[in-house]
């Protein structure tokens, strides 16, 4: 039985140790030795070298007490900041910050609700398959922890990811692919009051660029968006240059190559009308990843949530998750829920009682798996 206390616990204990991308090492030490009590054997992948971290990709392993199929479970313990200085409130069954730092519960509520279901199953005597577990790095700045893991590492090629919220009976099995594309606009500086038609003004460029981009949400699966931009040097000059930043989604890549070409396509009008330059730079950041409905994994959870009086729904997500990678590997997996909410924001907080519900989804699922 999953003890709500105990998971409390162990998820302040990860959420006082600050964690920003690149690193994780501190708290990813308080998971290795919550591992290893639980006979897992623990090793680090060489993914944080890769991004210039302090730390690479968990891999905890443990064989099974049934002779079933290995699983693979998976949560991320970076953080989005500001987390430093955090102070934590628990209250009315409610664990959130003094509003001044996120409270982390993306992912660290992932990796608890991991190590409390294990425990849970383990106190219980119930049988177990092999377990292999993922705990990655760098997840929130582009999905590198997972990028980087070799999927050789481990046997399994079905299991979890535990990273979504509410609600707690959702099933994650789509998410879309995301293109990230950089503009660099070079115009030419002129005085701005003597002599302004003698000057290209990149701002002005990247203006009407921006102006002539379907950005927002285009259909149900693809979204634009253009998230940061600057450039310029002072009022009375010309803006010479102006980069911006910007990202297209979509579960269907033909649309989302359609929506790449229709925002450079903007780009690349608006600088050739007024005779500046650009320079593009295009990323794939992550491909989308599509769980089977009918498979092991939908069944499994599915199965598990009916039994704790949850009926499943299959969603979809906007956004990129280690699934993602992981799928792109051959990994089968889908995604599901420790009940955080407001994620990415001071006023995240997640219920005592919704992450013991969450951790009890996947006792339930792992003792289904053996």
């Amino acid at each position: 039985m999953v003890n709500e206390q105990r998971l409390v616990e162990t998820f302040l204990r990860l959420v006082r140790v600050n964690s920003p991308s690149r690193r994780e090492s501190a708290a990813m030490a308080v998971a290795e030795a919550h591992f290893q009590r639980l006979g897992f054997t623990v090793q680090f992948d060489d993914a944080g070298a890769a991004i210039g971290g302090d730390t690479g990709n968990l891999i905890a392993r443990r064989a099974g007490s049934a002779a079933a199929e290995p699983i693979f479970l998976n949560a991320h313990i970076d953080t989005v900041q500001p987390t430093e200085g955090i102070v934590i409130l628990h209250e009315d069954g409610v664990i959130r910050t003094d509003g001044t730092t996120v409270l982390g519960a993306d992912d660290k509520a992932g990796v608890a609700c991991i190590l409390e279901a294990i425990e849970a199953l383990d106190e219980e005597g119930a049988p177990t398959p092999p377990i292999e577990v993922v705990i990655t790095i760098a997840e929130e700045i582009g999905l590198l922890g997972s990028r980087h893991f070799d999927a050789s590492r481990i046997r399994a090629r079905s299991g979890w990811v535990v990273d979504s919220g509410q609600p707690l009976n959702a099933v994650i099995t789509e998410s879309p692919s995301q293109d990230k594309l950089e503009f660099a606009i070079h115009g030419r500086a002129a005085h701005a009051g003597a002599r302004p038609e003698e000057g290209i003004s990149a701002i002005g460029v990247a203006a009407r660029a921006i102006s002539a981009m379907p950005l927002g949400r285009l259909d149900f699966e693809t979204t634009a968006n253009v998230g940061t931009i600057q450039g310029g040097q002072a009022t009375n000059i010309v803006a010479p240059e102006c980069r911006f930043d910007a990202e297209a989604r979509s579960r269907d890549n033909a649309k989302l190559d359609a929506q790449v070409k229709a925002m450079v396509a903007a780009v690349e009008t608006a600088a050739k009308e007024a005779g500046a330059l650009v320079d593009i730079n295009i990323e794939r950041v992550f491909d989308a990843f599509s769980a089977n409905p009918d498979g092991r994994e939908v069944r499994i959870v599915s199965e598990a949530m009916r039994s704790l009086g949850m009926e499943p729904t299959l969603q979809r997500t906007g956004g990129g998750m280690d699934a993602n990678n992981f799928a792109k590997q051959g990994m089968r997996c889908v995604v599901i829920g420790c009940g955080y909410k407001d994620i990415h924001t001071t006023a995240e907080s997640i219920a005592t009682a919704d992450m013991a519900a969450g951790a009890r989804t996947l006792a339930e699922t792992i003792r289904r798996a053996a």
